[in-house]
């Protein structure tokens, strides 16, 4: 089954890229929360709400796989999912596109902390 995912067009910028117009692999990270910080806007919530509410998302893993080349001004599919949820945690998956050729894909593990950096259950709303 194919998941639902959220999409976000990315403009790739000069200072984004490197000596040969190629986009940074440290900037794919980046992109991954842009991705992230859009679907949570998707779904009703902003991460500056979030953490005015004393909660806080820290990334705890991250991988990514570099397939083929983005480059200056290149305009950019990011396409954003929940992989998958646990109490205090979200999986996302990450594919990075130009047209309909995939250039990057990854994920990332965030962990739900309080203000005091102890781990603590999402909230209701963001597990569902």
């Amino acid at each position: 089954m194919q998941p639902l995912f959220h999409q976000t067009e990315i403009r790739v910028r000069y200072q984004e890229t490197d000596g040969q117009r190629r986009v940074h692999h440290a900037n794919y990270l980046t992109y991954f929360e842009v991705g992230r910080t859009e679907m949570l806007r998707a779904k009703g919530a902003t991460y500056r709400e979030f953490e005015d509410a004393g909660l806080y998302l820290v990334v705890s893993e991250v991988s990514c796989s570099y397939r083929a080349p983005a480059d200056y001004d290149d305009l950019l599919t990011l396409r954003t999912w929940v992989e998958k949820t646990g109490g205090a945690s979200i999986r996302h998956g990450y594919e990075v596109l130009r047209g309909n050729r995939i250039l990057a894909t990854g994920s990332t593990v965030v962990v739900c902390v309080d203000r005091e950096g102890k781990v603590c259950r999402l909230p209701d709303w963001l597990r569902g």
